[in-house]
């Protein structure tokens, strides 16, 4: 397992823990984070996060993974705005893929992360056949001094607050929807890369971001990209495979209105806010651009409404 500080802590300190995939940070996540924060307050111990890479059903059961609603990178960075203080971040593998809960607790918990204390979700299992639950791990609490807390399901609406929920609503292009449960607006953070340099060719230069997974959602959207000249800008994105040019790989390609710039290498927010369509193949660049023309018109008149 790489330990990873994410915010100042005293090296020395013991941490409050919570472990499971945290996709999408959405607001049961959030709230579940504050309990482990108040708690390691508290008792002067560090915030800690234990998360899997890959996440466990993609490397047991690969295709039934679902889309990740955010990179390991987004994620990292979400945590840090969160104020956790450590990640304790476990390569999942066939050796790990075996540990008993008890070694579980001894190699992760404790050797690693000096836990004395453990917030869990009330779907939380652990351990070789997910054999490990709160019961056991209260049992192995006891046998080495550290407190285990489960945290009630938390609600919106009378439904759950879920990853599941969350990608429900982006599959829909339910932007509000998205929004409710995460907190915030739904959004892609990664580093800008050389494309094809195609899109300058026909009018509209493009920022573009590779996944390394398939993402949560596709289709053409009106965004708002933060992180450029340190103001808030608004363009239009594909997000999908490009199946006009035979694209193979997902790629995020935001034509940024009003804006030029050489940002390679560097590291920006895209915020979805309406989905203009699905993404579709066209009949040649001429056809591809006319209807690219076609979405920046409509993403302008979208914003013009939201003055």
């Amino acid at each position: 397992m790489h330990l990873l500080t994410l915010n100042p802590c005293a090296t020395d300190a013991p941490s409050v823990v919570t472990i499971g995939n945290f996709d999408g940070l959405h607001g049961g996540h959030q709230q579940l984070l504050e309990s482990v924060k108040q708690q390691a307050d508290n008792i002067g111990a560090a915030s800690a996060v234990v998360l899997f890479e890959l996440q466990p059903l993609e490397f047991l059961r690969p295709e039934q993974a679902p889309p990740r609603l955010m990179s390991l990178g987004e994620k990292l960075h979400g945590l840090r705005q969160l104020g956790v203080h450590r990640v304790g971040l476990v390569r999942f593998d066939s050796r790990f893929a075996k540990f008993s809960p008890e070694q579980f607790v001894q190699e992760v918990l404790l050797d690693k992360l000096r836990c004395v204390g453990v917030w869990i979700g009330d779907d939380f299992r652990f351990g070789y056949q997910r054999a490990g639950d709160f019961q056991i791990l209260t049992q192995i609490g006891k046998v080495h001094g550290f407190s285990v807390a489960q945290a009630p399901s938390f609600l919106l609406n009378g439904r759950r607050l879920s990853s599941t929920w969350l990608r429900e609503a982006l599959a829909q292009a339910d932007m509000e929807q998205a929004m409710q449960v995460l907190g915030r607006p739904y959004s892609i953070r990664g580093r800008v890369v050389h494309g094809q340099k195609l899109g300058r060719t026909i009018g509209f230069p493009t920022l573009n971001i590779v996944f390394r997974q398939k993402p949560a959602v596709l289709g053409v959207f009106a965004v708002r990209i933060h992180g450029l000249d340190g103001r808030v800008l608004t363009g239009v994105a594909n997000i999908g495979q490009r199946p006009t040019l035979d694209g193979q790989q997902h790629r995020l390609e935001v034509h940024v209105f009003d804006w030029q710039g050489d940002v390679y290498g560097a590291r920006v927010t895209i915020e979805l806010c309406h989905r203009l369509r699905h993404e579709k193949k066209f009949d040649g660049l001429e056809a591809l651009k006319a209807q690219i023309r076609q979405d920046v018109n409509e993403a302008k008149a979208w914003y013009a409404t939201q003055l």
